[in-house]
């Protein structure tokens, strides 16, 4: 393969390098707030696409702002003052043949049942005031879909990922999960759902500071604050020895203040409803995390079109390729960088690009990572089904 360049890092794998910073946004901070509502409309969208007219129209609906409300909030009690606004933007495909599409609303529902599915406690409607915007689609880049049965980029942009995922990748993944799940909110019901993570390895010791919003209504007083943070932290450095053989620290909204009864305290379980602000893109990369030591894409493949879009495609692809490779082949690390231009097949990358790390045989790597690349290529499609069926992080 002409554009494929596979070599080999003058580095150590990132869980051997001294230092290493991992991130989470959980699913009610505002950033993911914003990528999953617009994750979801890009969903229904291109599923209405489908069904209606045999194809995935053009459509870009990754520009979600999330204005944050305003309440006042004591223990045991609190109130909406303003609302939180959500502004739905992008471009779609709104007219064909004539046919006006229900695009404002498919995109308001599908933001409305996100929201009811991430915060249960919430109102969709009380406590926020949607605002679709999304415009027409380009004609130019309306063209670019399904031409002649070959799909082409839209965008030049590249995709980037890395595999298989570090100690304290997984670590703070795994810890994330469980602060998420059934069982720890029916444990843990003061809880809400705005949960950070945040890693900081240095050699062999995990810091791990969580940032986690209550519910004041649960949360009678700070004496009850205090004594379930403490069960929380306690809980977590538990879940966290059974996962790691490294020593880890565990932080919890530091921020605090006893003295002066100042804690991370919520109506609703979000920072959104105070003047936090979310916005797309702003959060966790296309592996679900915010890795700044792993080569990393600015690029918000959330709500981003899932066929031709290679901020999107490109971020997954690379993924699946990177985790291919590394499974296949003897190799302790890979990273996988592609490049598309706009206009050009999207199974046709100007660049494929290998990093591998310590292979057994650079050579061997080398066949296997063009047989592996070659047939993801020749089935892009099954990267559209992916992100469609859901089985992937995407933000």
């Amino acid at each position: 393969m002409k554009s494929l360049s596979v070599y080999e890092a003058k580095r150590s794998p990132v869980d051997n390098q001294r230092i290493e910073l991992v991130e989470r946004k959980g699913y009610g901070h505002p950033d993911t707030l914003a990528d999953g509502i617009a994750e979801s409309i890009s969903k229904r969208l291109s599923k209405f696409y489908k069904k209606e007219f045999g194809r995935i129209l053009h459509h870009n609906t990754d520009q979600v702002e999330i204005v944050g409300g305003k309440v006042n909030v004591d223990f045991g009690k609190g109130e909406v003052v303003e609302p939180i606004h959500v502004i739905l933007s992008g471009r779609a495909t709104t007219e064909v043949s004539g046919r006006e599409l229900p695009v404002h609303e498919m995109a308001i529902k599908s933001a409305k049942e996100f929201v009811k599915e991430k915060l249960p406690q919430v109102s969709a409607d009380s406590n926020f005031v949607w605002d679709s915007r999304i415009g027409h689609g380009s004609v130019d880049l309306m063209g670019l879909y399904g031409e002649n049965g070959t799909v082409k980029s839209n965008d030049t942009s590249f995709g980037v990922s890395s595999a298989p995922y570090s100690k304290t990748e997984k670590l703070v993944l795994e810890v994330d999960k469980y602060l998420n799940s059934n069982s720890f909110a029916n444990k843990f019901p003061e809880l809400g759902e705005d949960i950070k993570v945040m890693a900081d390895r240095h050699k062999n010791k995990v810091n791990l500071t969580i940032a986690g919003a209550f519910i004041a209504e649960r949360v009678p007083d700070l004496d009850h604050y205090i004594s379930v943070k403490e069960e929380i932290i306690d809980e977590i450095r538990d879940f966290v020895s059974k996962k790691t053989g490294r020593e880890v620290n565990i932080h919890m909204n530091t921020a605090d203040d006893y003295e002066n009864e100042v804690v991370y305290i919520t109506l609703t379980g979000t920072s959104a409803e105070a003047g936090d602000d979310g916005s797309v893109g702003r959060g966790n990369r296309a592996n679900g995390l915010i890795t700044p030591c792993r080569p990393m894409s600015l690029e918000a493949p959330a709500g981003k079109n899932p066929l031709a879009h290679v901020g999107k495609v490109y971020n997954v692809l690379s993924k699946f390729i990177a985790e291919d490779i590394y499974e296949k082949t003897d190799v302790e690390e890979v990273s996988v960088k592609l490049l598309s231009q706009i206009g050009k097949p999207i199974n046709k990358p100007k660049v494929v690009d290998v990093e591998v790390v310590e292979p057994g045989s650079l050579s061997d790597v080398q066949y296997e990572s063009e047989e592996i690349v070659s047939d993801w290529l020749d089935n892009i499609n099954r990267v559209t089904e992916e992100i469609l069926n859901g089985n992937l992080y995407v933000y």
